[in-house]
């Protein structure tokens, strides 16, 4: 999609980049931040993109799994089911770093 809307796609990246970077906010606390409000607006590609990313940043299983338990109080029994698709992503991140 890059290729047809580079500009649309080009600003996003950026957008992310900006919001996403260290600040009075460390970007571990960020994206933490991002993966709570993609389990409760119930965006699973988002979910497994902020896991990973939170992971990165620094963040810890318990910490995660703190961030769902926000999501969920926010977003109610959907938010719960989104965030076992954020734990299933948790898992499969470690399983991979494990087997590295």
């Amino acid at each position: 999609m890059s290729r047809e809307l580079p500009g649309a796609t080009a600003g996003f990246a950026h957008l992310h980049k900006e919001a996403t970077a260290p600040g009075t906010l460390g970007s571990k606390v960020k994206e933490l931040m991002a993966l709570a409000i993609a389990v409760a607006i119930h965006c699973e590609d988002c979910i497994a993109y902020h896991v990973h990313d939170a992971l990165k940043a620094g963040a810890t299983r318990g910490e995660v799994l703190e961030t769902l338990g926000v999501a969920i109080m926010m977003g109610g029994g959907p938010a719960l089911m989104y965030a076992c698709e954020a734990f299933e992503a948790l898992q499969q991140y470690e399983d991979q770093a494990a087997k590295a």
